[in-house]
């Protein structure tokens, strides 16, 4: 290992330790909090798959009992852990100019019993599968960005299904929502603690009709959202595109709000026939080049996405049940967010990490 792995490997572990100081007090029995840290530095352990059996050797453990409490059956709340996150990602990474970012995955499961899955086709093969939602908030700023918040999709069926609900233990005041409603939910949960941020994009499932656009217009928050088709470039969004704008909407919304909307459309120069219109609202004096950069950040959360399965096992798990969705996916967000902070300082590099310390 180079001296610049070494150092990036102690500046991951030390942000690791700072951030399970910061969530302790959520874990009221002792066993409890020391394996949460133990489970954080072993999700970021190089593995083919950090299943059960292999979270608990990998952190020191025979068996995978503990490792199952831990997220089934122990005394802790995931959503007060995710406010933890949220926190700690805008205390090291916030600034006026931040962009959040809505993006969803598809999380392939084997079986019908885990909650929330159904068969659906994957936009990428076409094939159809069986598969869990997962909706995901991102925060971008120009110190870094890290995902803040998540959300798991559950199908109208399965939210009707009282015996389905009960077997994988959705709690009874969740009712059915539809992704767009979870994702509103998200970002007003940032906007009520003062998250800072200049504007909202999103993948297009967010972005096809107007409820979101006139949602975060009657709140004055400035957007970037995706209207219909997509091309697929080099992921980067603003880079390798040509890029135009126009103002829409009447002239009276304008001088009531001091805000403008705009039609942006990005060209591939890669792909000459290819390309996709946005829907933008912000203020007046809004430049072309600042709505790419918020275009771009949508590009840089969904691949980021796709990075945290690898990195932090987002996708590997062997869990059924609601809690247990909602304390894996935090806890494996919150060892991202470490890499991410540590990134922000140090940069891409990412050493090979020593076995998990027992002392984490």
């Amino acid at each position: 290992m180079s001296p610049q792995e070494q150092a990036f490997d102690a500046a991951v572990r030390e942000e690791l330790k700072r951030l399970h100081t910061r969530i302790s007090p959520r874990f009221r029995r002792p066993e409890v909090r020391e394996r949460a840290g133990r489970y954080l530095a072993g999700l970021l352990e190089p593995m083919d798959r950090r299943t059960g059996r292999q979270m608990a050797r990998q952190i020191g453990e025979g068996r995978a009992d503990g490792v199952q409490r831990l997220l089934n059956k122990a005394r802790w709340d995931a959503d007060a852990v995710r406010d933890d996150l949220r926190e700690y990602v805008v205390e090291r990474l916030g600034d006026p100019s931040g962009v959040l970012v809505l993006t969803e995955v598809g999380f392939p499961k084997k079986g019908a019993k885990s909650v929330g899955v159904e068969r659906l086709r994957n936009p990428t093969t076409g094939r159809l599968e069986t598969r869990q939602e997962g909706l995901f908030l991102a925060y971008a700023s120009p110190r870094g960005w890290a995902f803040i918040d998540r959300a798991l999709y559950v199908p109208e069926e399965w939210a009707e299904d009282r015996e389905r609900r009960r077997g994988v233990g959705v709690p009874e005041e969740v009712d059915f929502s539809t992704k767009g409603e979870l994702a509103r939910a998200m970002l007003q949960r940032a906007f009520e603690v003062g998250v800072p941020a200049a504007w909202v994009t999103a993948n297009k499932v967010y972005g096809e009709g107007e409820e979101l656009q006139l949602w975060l217009e009657a709140r004055g928050r400035p957007y970037v959202l995706p209207q219909t088709g997509d091309w697929v470039d080099d992921g980067t969004g603003g880079k390798g595109t040509r890029a135009s704008m126009w103002p829409y909407g009447p002239v009276s919304h304008e001088a009531a709000t001091g805000r403008l909307r705009w039609v942006l459309e990005l060209q591939s120069k890669a792909r000459p026939d290819a390309y996709t219109h946005y829907r933008a609202y912000g203020p007046r004096k809004t430049s072309l080049a600042e709505l790419v950069s918020v275009v771009a950040k949508r590009w840089t959360a969904q691949e980021g996405l796709e990075r945290a399965k690898d990195e932090v096992g987002l996708d590997q798990y062997e869990v059924r049940r609601w809690d247990a969705w909602h304390r894996h996916v935090t806890l494996s967000l919150l060892a991202h967010a470490s890499l991410q902070v540590t990134r922000s300082t140090h940069g891409e590099l990412k050493g090979t990490l020593s076995p998990v310390s027992s002392s984490v």
